[in-house]
């Protein structure tokens, strides 16, 4: 990241919430379950699917980690009672992974109890690379006992992930497919924008070969038409893969390919945590965040 975009984000950081809110609301569904009910229910009009995403992370506290579960349960309970369109996604440090790692598993796995009686499913995301293994090792884990409604991420500029994807394979996984989001040392990390995209459809071409369902989540067009070839170059079904965008952004290149015929599914991020995913988000997207500021520097 330049000098500029780091100056730009730590400006933004100063920037107290009530101003930021309004800008961070384009991306989020709201603060309530009730807001990301509304917005799935619209998504799903569209004939697109949602993954809701109960914001929050690298809990300290027991009992916070608990509150988050049962936030995800009531998310759980709300798509079957709206019958929608939709599946969960959450982070393992909001359900202790840090704190214990077999608090942590009692918790997801009563997640996933859940979810597998409503034929739901649940994607443990993935976070920076001090969880990357324990995150893995959970999963293989639940795999092995049978929750199949389980799935995880890959990020395409971790080293280490064509790897960790062969210690996969053999329980075909269900697999997001992303870049990264976080920032990593480069002993470790690809950093260079075209190793990030040659790994990430090396990483895609992989799974594919291994019968794996991937949801390729980006929004590089680079990628997206290389996704498309290799599509049509593997002969793949439509039920074999999907797409994966963030709520919020690319409207129109999300309009594109839902257009196209394909399978597409926004990531909906909800409550009260919105600030730190907001920050995170612009650190992804310093154009987002240019924005952000000078419409704040010169406002009226």
């Amino acid at each position: 990241m330049n000098l500029l975009n780091r100056l730009m984000l730590a400006t933004l950081q100063l920037i107290p919430k009530r101003l930021m809110r309004p800008f961070a609301m384009r991306y989020i569904a709201g603060e309530t379950l009730d807001d990301a009910v509304r917005v799935v229910r619209a998504i799903n009009s569209n004939k697109r699917m949602a993954t809701m995403d109960v914001l929050g992370e690298n809990v300290a506290a027991e009992e916070e980690s608990l509150g988050a579960v049962r936030a995800c349960e009531d998310v759980l309970h709300a798509v079957q009672e709206h019958r929608l369109d939709a599946n969960l996604s959450i982070k393992l440090t909001q359900f202790g992974l840090k704190i214990d790692e077999e608090f942590c598993y009692s918790n997801m796995r009563r997640l996933l109890e859940i979810a597998k009686s409503d034929h739901n499913f649940v994607r443990m995301d993935m976070e920076d690379s001090s969880t990357t293994s324990a995150t893995l090792a959970l999963y293989r884990r639940l795999r092995s006992e049978g929750f199949e409604n389980a799935g995880v991420v890959i990020q395409a500029n971790m080293r280490r992930s064509e790897e960790d994807i062969g210690g996969l394979i053999s329980m075909r996984p269900n697999v997001r497919l992303c870049k990264g989001a976080y920032r990593e040392p480069e002993s470790i990390a690809l950093t260079d924008r075209e190793a990030i995209r040659s790994n990430y459809l090396k990483l895609l071409r992989l799974l594919f070969q291994s019968k794996c369902y991937v949801g390729m989540a980006t929004h590089d067009d680079v990628l997206i038409r290389a996704g498309h070839r290799l599509i049509q170059e593997m002969n793949l079904q439509k039920s074999e893969y999907e797409f994966q965008m963030l709520y919020g952004v690319r409207t129109n290149l999300r309009d594109r390919i839902a257009a196209e015929g394909h399978r597409l599914r926004i990531y909906v991020p909800f409550g009260e945590a919105w600030h730190l995913y907001s920050i995170r988000r612009f650190k992804e997207n310093p154009q987002i965040a240019r924005y952000v500021l000078r419409a704040l520097l010169f406002r009226g």
